[in-house]
């Protein structure tokens, strides 16, 4: 995906208000409980992709608390650099999910909260493929978006975010590969998808 003239942050506009997002997240424990939940299916020291992770906290940190290793992938310096500070013995890269050949690796799971909605249709079709591809056999994928086909601008960013939908996003999983096995809802009324690698 090549970034338009217009567009100079990689990151879908969170590294012009990484400080704001940093302050935010540090002081909220919303999807903590919906992941600690799901990561209870994988086994202790199970490979983690956490795509758009952003400062770790708290998603990261609580899959690392729960025994899983943890490889962060995120587009933005400002949270890179802070997950760094924070987690100096976990791996992270700084680059975009949608081009991130994820370190060359494989995983026995992934994850993705506040990223895929963020993509244009096409990226996001693209990023779930490439998911598909990463996962070992059974590995498990939950990222986040609503279940309604909606458009919407970001409060933080003031950028658009889609949702393609519940059919449409069974539809992606089912072409990477993926088999929906569960929904979820948290506190924040953040819809999340549970799919599994056959």
């Amino acid at each position: 995906m090549t970034i338009s003239s217009s567009d100079n942050d990689p990151a879908n506009g969170w590294e012009a208000v990484a400080a704001q997002l940093i302050e935010r997240r540090d002081h909220s424990h919303v999807g903590v409980n919906v992941v600690r939940s799901w990561a209870k299916t994988l086994n202790k020291g199970a490979s983690i992709l956490d795509l758009g992770c952003g400062s770790g906290v708290p998603i990261s940190q609580a899959l690392m608390d729960d025994g899983l290793i943890l490889t962060g992938i995120d587009a933005s310096p400002t949270l890179v650099a802070a997950f760094r500070r924070r987690f100096p013995g976990a791996d992270i890269a700084c680059e975009r999910a949608e081009t991130s050949q994820f370190l060359g690796r494989t995983f026995d799971a992934a994850i993705a909260v506040g990223l895929v909605f963020l993509l244009a249709e096409a990226a996001q079709k693209a990023l779930i493929s490439k998911v598909g591809s990463a996962l070992r056999i059974g590995g498990r994928f939950l990222f986040t978006a609503p279940s309604q086909s909606c458009t919407w601008n970001d409060l933080m960013t003031g950028r658009q975010s889609r949702s393609l939908g519940a059919a449409a996003y069974l539809a992606i999983l089912s072409e990477a590969g993926l088999t929906l096995v569960g929904d979820y809802t948290d506190e924040g009324q953040n819809h999340y998808y549970d799919a599994v690698r056959s």
